[in-house]
């Protein structure tokens, strides 16, 4: 077994597909296994020559670029397996500081209504009906694909959420109209000349669309969602965005543009996300 995972990491390690980060070699390694192996509770000393060749065709679909989660069908996500395949945006485990922001503000409220524009397999959407018992949750997204996954996820994991094929708030129902408490929003804000530079296996396994709005700065949906959002949150509702630490001052200056108060860029620092913040 070690010297499996071992020649492993070094496939991985020299492998022009894909993104590097320190320590992925040997976290990508064992994640195929465990997958390969069924997930055991200890990991044995000799694995048999069906599970060796089981992860050597993990290892060469990811040695070709394609995500762990898409190679082994779902990513965890707040304590959900979230259901992922190619073609739909996969979940970002940074996006769990979005639905806990989202979480936060909806505990405290009787009866809330909650929104998830660009919900993808709907991980953000899932994780507040998930933890908010009697939340109302809609999930919206421009791709059939990914409403599909994500009702489908709703119906796996036996939780309550309604998803939309809409672009950004279209489509929601109009009896919400003035009474939403929080929409959420992780939007595709790479700007459209950028989507090339993006690593080979984002640009593999997920469409442009949910990289970019196709606008030359990447902030198209963004504001289009800040300037609709007093149309559909109530007085104290919350906008929340999930963008990259450097995007975070232009999110915040277009939902001020947009009239939100209180606005407040969040997140730990060091992170690889911020979430910005404003109140109707």
């Amino acid at each position: 077994m070690r010297s499996l995972l071992r020649e492993a990491r070094r496939a991985l390690a020299s492998s022009p597909l894909i993104e590097h980060y320190a320590g992925q070699e040997a976290i990508e390694s064992e994640e195929l296994l465990a997958e390969a192996l069924g997930h055991p509770e200890s990991v044995p000393s000799e694995i048999a020559a069906a599970d060796v060749r089981r992860f050597e065709s993990l290892l060469s679909q990811r040695l070709e670029g394609d995500p762990i989660a898409v190679i082994r069908g779902w990513e965890g996500f707040r304590g959900l397996r979230v259901g992922v395949r190619r073609g739909v945006f996969v979940p970002r485990q940074s996006s769990e500081l979005l639905a806990e922001q989202a979480v936060r503000r909806l505990r405290v409220r009787k009866r809330p209504i909650a929104v998830d524009v660009a919900t993808g397999a709907g991980p953000v959407a899932l994780s507040i009906a998930n933890e908010v018992p009697g939340a109302t949750v809609y999930g919206t997204d421009i791709a059939a694909d990914a409403v599909q996954l994500a009702r489908a996820n709703a119906r796996r994991l036996n939780l309550r959420a309604r998803f939309i094929v809409a672009d950004g708030l279209a489509g929601l129902p109009h009896s919400i109209l003035g009474s939403v408490d929080v929409v959420t929003l992780h939007p595709p804000y790479v700007p459209i000349g950028e989507v090339s530079d993006l690593p080979d296996e984002f640009r593999r396994a997920e469409p442009v669309h949910t990289h970019s709005d196709g606008s030359d700065d990447g902030m198209g949906l963004v504001r289009e969602t800040a300037s609709r959002s007093g149309e559909w949150l109530k007085i104290g509702g919350w906008l929340a965005v999930e963008v990259s630490p450097d995007a975070s001052r232009t999110v915040a200056a277009i939902l001020r543009a947009a009239n939100l108060r209180g606005v407040r860029i969040t997140g730990a620092r060091p992170s690889f996300t911020r979430v910005i913040v404003g109140m109707r």
